[in-house]
């Protein structure tokens, strides 16, 4: 009986060749792709240094002709001239935005941790409710949220606008995911057996592993409490946000325009600063939690 030829597979490893003229079309794309993607951006700084009278040249004009710092002089004038100090504003904005993020962080970190880690019944049920309820709007949980704030007495509070960001399940969701893909149920297993207590586990060990998790989470939120004005939960004017302060200097009018220029362009540079300095660690949290996907 003859024995069957076993044949050795050998594999090639080709080499992908592209033209030059190739590599030029992909580089024309993405920088055309880059342009149009950095056209709001360019326009937003070209407007905060137009002098009032090019806002109103038709055809507008996409830079500035004459640069001019009297939009952002204006600004300062005004802030100037009420009674609420801008300093006020920003201490506001810096409250809400430093302890909403540490809240959130601090309990979506541990929820996560728990509903990843720890086998419980209904485990299963809070993660589809986790998910679900990344499906809403704000505007739809609006008018519970405000029943249940007064219910509290937090009206005219920093709670009002502290407490319910704590609640934010998109950093809830993008730790436990990136928990299950990072962090091997071996891993904690020798720790327990090493006499790790859990609170040990969690802050020492996995906390430090996920950590381009929970920056991520840091920034978006960030983000979200930044622009944040109080909405229908914040009254007086000594609790008012930077936002809402900024807000309504421009909505004084057409004369305005150039100073809601500014407005726009301040508005926008400490987000972006934040999130050009850390993007590196969300792309890494997108792409192992499956967001990019």
């Amino acid at each position: 009986m003859k024995m069957p030829l076993i044949k050795k597979i050998t594999w090639t490893k080709r080499r992908v060749s592209r033209s030059a003229g190739g590599d030029i079309f992909i580089f024309v794309v993405l920088a055309v792709m880059a342009t149009f993607m950095a056209l709001p951006m360019i326009l937003a700084v070209s407007n905060a240094f137009k002098p009032l009278n090019e806002f109103f040249i038709f055809p507008p004009r996409l830079l500035v002709r004459n640069p001019s710092m009297d939009n952002f002089l204006n600004l300062f004038n005004i802030m100037a001239g009420s009674w609420v100090p801008l300093s006020r504003y920003l201490l506001n904005s810096l409250i809400i935005v430093v302890f909403g993020t540490v809240g959130n962080v601090v309990f979506a970190s541990m929820a996560a941790y728990a509903i990843s880690k720890h086998r419980f019944p209904g485990a299963n049920i809070f993660m589809g409710m986790i998910v679900l309820s990344l499906m809403f709007a704000k505007e739809v949980t609006n008018i519970p949220n405000y029943v249940l704030i007064a219910s509290f007495g937090w009206i005219d509070t920093y709670q009002a606008v502290i407490v319910p960001s704590w609640g934010s399940t998109l950093g809830l969701y993008l730790m436990k995911n990136f928990i299950d893909a990072m962090i091997p149920d071996s891993v904690l297993e020798a720790a327990r057996i090493d006499g790790a207590s859990e609170f040990r586990i969690f802050w020492q060990l996995v906390m430090p592993i996920v950590k381009p998790a929970w920056l991520t989470m840091i920034i978006l939120l960030f983000q979200d409490l930044w622009k944040t004005t109080g909405g229908n939960f914040i009254y007086s004017e000594e609790l008012r946000t930077l936002p809402s302060a900024l807000g309504q200097i421009v909505a004084g009018g057409v004369a305005r325009q150039g100073v809601g220029a500014a407005v726009i362009l301040i508005m926008m540079i400490v987000p972006i600063v934040v999130f050009l300095v850390n993007q590196s660690r969300i792309l890494e949290t997108m792409g192992t939690s499956g967001m990019a996907n």
